[in-house]
């Protein structure tokens, strides 16, 4: 490849590559670009070289929706959850300056480093949901309003019971408690379809006894038209990491 012809591809990557977020060697090859010659391209500043086969421009500051866009297409099932989706749609309560960007998705993944130095996050691979159908999984996850076009986000109801996952784990149960207090207006039909798949007794007591306190939902209504998996008919108890001891009763 000629100087000349080198120059028009790079020129043709810097014109026509949407700029906002990080791009993989697929998207080069599109353009001609061969791995060699991109390690080339990063080699004289053209590129920016992220991770093995990751690049970015180096005069883009890409944003986290950017950055969350592009790991979308590498993870399955990847989406901001628990109580990041709950703060997207107004559901927050002292949040930090810096707050940690909580992460879920269908696969083992560890979040890459070019993506957690700029973005603190942490990542959650938990079977919650037993799926029925595909349906469902892909109704509970949406774009909130204000949000760049393609961020797969949690709606409420299933943001709630990834929250209430980790709920005595990785968040506090007083903070968990606190951001329930915040729901507005869950479905109920999400909500039932939700619970009659989750697979952990603890989220869906927790949920259904938080449920009956505040009255977000008519738990018994809730309950009579939908098999909510709340284990064995006996109480419910466990030490949890930050030493509460949790006992809930099977129908809140």
């Amino acid at each position: 490849m000629s100087g000349n012809t080198r120059h028009q591809v790079i020129k043709r990557v810097l014109t026509e590559l949407p700029r906002g977020a990080p791009f993989d060697l697929a998207t080069l090859e599109s353009f001609g670009v061969s791995p060699q010659r991109a390690a080339r391209y990063a080699e004289g500043g053209w590129l920016v070289r992220l991770a093995h086969g990751v690049y970015a421009f180096p005069s883009d500051n890409f944003d986290v929706s950017g950055a969350l866009r592009f790991l979308q297409q590498q993870v399955a099932g990847l989406h901001v959850g628990g109580k990041s989706a709950l703060a997207l749609q107004g559901v927050r309560h002292n949040l930090a300056s810096r707050e940690t960007l909580v992460l879920w998705g269908d696969a083992r993944f560890a979040l890459p480093a070019w993506f957690t130095t700029r973005f603190p996050a942490r990542y959650v691979n938990a079977k919650l949901f037993d799926w029925p159908d595909d349906a469902l999984a892909g109704k509970t996850l949406h774009t909130p309003p204000g949000q760049a076009t393609g961020l797969q986000v949690a709606v409420q109801e299933r943001a709630v019971l990834e929250l209430l996952n980790d709920a005595g784990t990785r968040e506090s149960l007083e903070e968990a408690r606190n951001l329930f207090d915040g729901l507005r207006s869950p479905r109920k039909e999400v909500l039932g379809r939700l619970l009659a798949c989750c697979t952990s007794v603890k989220t869906v007591r927790l949920f259904l006894a938080w449920a009956r306190e505040t009255a977000v939902v008519d738990v018994d209504a809730l309950l009579e038209q939908y098999p909510a998996r709340t284990g064995s008919s006996k109480r419910w108890m466990s030490r949890l990491d930050d030493g509460t001891l949790l006992s809930l009763n099977p129908h809140g």
